[in-house]
């Protein structure tokens, strides 16, 4: 059998790159399809502001004509200058492992050329791109904004020298029929004392011109977290059109302080895992038919988003965007609530998640490896 190895050159190429997970995982009823537009406008330079401080550069590997794995690589200028690291991500591959140490080696190369002496990922360009290999949960559907891969990809990356980073969990939390009296009374008193209230709005319109402060937000609240660099201009633009006037406002919770500056802000949705995988990469022709059937009657939530300025961390202001949001979940019928993946180390956070909600658990954990280049 022959393999070939080719940098993803052309139209073709990219399609090819796109489309492979959609083959690896058509019979797996956890894993979760992007949107093949948005995966086509991440690695493209005219639509992708990241490419005004990163390169990228993707991977095919193919088996007697046939797609078998692909990978992307990625340069972040800073990252690079910082720590002499450079990213992976976008990485699939069958259970072979010439062709993961294909994929690897191809990446290493490349990394060498540019001067660094080491690799970490599952990353993208962004914090908001996909991250993070599932090592844990690999029975649980995921969220539209999350990795699936199958458990042997971990046993590869091991094999070829990497070793854990970070790592990130999931948490899985039950709904109650009601706010509890407690929160109800402890949001009062975090809003007595510290003089902050909520934002709560119906229409999109309303939100939007709080979308710049709400980024800005998020990116003094992670900029201590592992892998993550600030938000440019371009890149908040981008992402104030692409996501919040797509999310349903009433799901979300907005915290402003006396001088109307918003200090924290939470953001859910009613599932869409289900209505993507109906959806096949593709809103159109019908594929936004099952987005709207899943905004109008659902049982799960995701919380995709949740930020807080640092030097409001100890008020509560989670606390507050809870109760918020609670009346709203429970009013679709929404009996449980999947959080995106936050770093386990990340107390600030999870703390709140364990000591407000009801019912809990970790339903999935996942991993960035990291890896010298010899």
């Amino acid at each position: 059998m022959t393999l070939v190895v080719r940098v993803v050159s052309n139209k073709k190429d990219l399609r090819a790159f796109v489309r492979f997970p959609f083959d690896l995982y058509k019979q797996n009823s956890y894993w979760v399809p992007p949107m093949i537009k948005d995966e086509y406008s991440t690695f493209s330079s005219k639509e992708n502001p990241a490419f005004e401080h990163c390169e990228s550069r993707q991977w095919l590997v193919e088996k007697d004509g046939i797609v078998v794995g692909r990978i992307a690589a990625i340069i972040h200028q800073t990252e690079a200058m910082e720590k002499k690291l450079g990213r992976f991500g976008w990485i699939d591959f069958i259970d072979d492992e010439e062709v993961s140490e294909a994929l690897i080696v191809e990446v290493e190369k490349w990394f060498k050329t540019k001067g660094l002496d080491g690799m970490h990922g599952p990353l993208g360009f962004t914090d908001l791109d996909f991250e993070g290999l599932l090592i844990d949960g690999f029975e649980e559907i995921g969220t539209i904004a999350t990795i699936y891969n199958f458990p042997y990809y971990s046993v590869h990356l091991e094999k070829l020298g990497f070793k854990k980073a970070t790592d990130w969990v999931e948490i899985e939390a039950t709904i109650p029929q009601e706010v509890p009296h407690r929160i109800k009374r402890k949001a009062e008193i975090i809003e007595g004392r510290f003089k902050v209230k909520s934002l709560l709005f119906k229409r999109t319109k309303d939100m939007l011109p709080y979308g710049r402060a709400i980024f800005e937000v998020l990116n003094a609240s992670y900029k201590n977290l592992y892998g993550y660099y600030a938000l440019t201009d371009k890149q908040i633009e981008k992402y104030i059109k692409q996501y919040l006037s797509f999310i349903k406002p009433e799901f979300s919770s907005v915290i402003v302080n006396e001088e109307d500056e918003v200090v924290g802000f939470g953001i859910t949705m009613p599932s869409l895992s289900r209505a993507f995988q109906k959806a096949r990469g593709k809103m159109f022709p019908f594929g936004f038919i099952h987005l709207f059937n899943a905004l109008r009657k659902n049982s799960i939530a995701d919380f995709y988003l949740i930020g807080v300025l640092p030097n409001y961390h100890k008020f509560g202001i989670p606390l507050l965007i809870m109760r918020d949001i609670w009346p709203q979940l429970i009013k679709l019928g929404i009996r449980k609530a999947y959080m995106n993946p936050a770093l386990e180390d990340n107390n600030s956070i999870l703390n709140h998640w364990l000591e407000y909600q009801e019912f809990h658990r970790v339903r999935k954990r996942r991993r960035c490896y990291i890896k010298e280049i010899l």
